[in-house]
């Protein structure tokens, strides 16, 4: 999927941030919402715009897990992958949930409907395994569970 990069938009963006403090994660943020996505020519575009190096944005837009280099699905399920939810057999989990829709980590179905993608913490260590659905948590995942989140977005 391709995202068609609009530069006027993307200066607007910048422009509504003007004489703001730390600007640069609200203007990703921005830019993702309208794109979709931090496509690959905002990251000079901004660098220049905001007079600061391509490693600088490079670096926050890798350093963030909520960035993303092309556009999600519809649905967006983020599963904890830090050494709580490890510990509650989260991987083994999430490696049925991969192979049951057939992706990879970042990957997103060919309908387009879920993207999985990675976390490390989710705040929900006590309740491990946890995931994220549409920024909605889920806590305590086991296969039932697991098989509910397929259903739930494959509609």
């Amino acid at each position: 999927m391709s995202v068609q990069w609009d530069e006027a938009e993307a200066r607007e963006i910048v422009r509504r941030h003007e004489g703001r403090e730390g600007r640069l994660l609200p203007i990703l943020h921005d830019v993702q919402a309208s794109f979709g996505c931090i496509p690959d020519p905002a990251i000079p575009f901004l660098a220049q715009a905001m007079n600061v190096t391509r490693a600088e944005v490079h670096g926050v837009v890798s350093f963030y897990h909520d960035f993303r280099d092309r556009p999600a699905g519809r649905h967006v399920l983020k599963i904890c992958r830090a050494e709580a939810c490890q510990a509650m057999e989260g991987e083994g989990l999430a490696r049925r949930l991969l192979d049951r829709l057939g992706l990879e980590w970042g990957g997103t179905t060919p309908d387009g409907r879920v993207t999985v993608e990675p976390v490390y913490c989710l705040g929900l260590c006590a309740s491990a395994p946890a995931a994220m659905l549409d920024g909605e948590p889920m806590a305590r995942l086991d296969d039932g569970s697991i098989g509910e989140i397929v259903s739930e977005v494959s509609r």
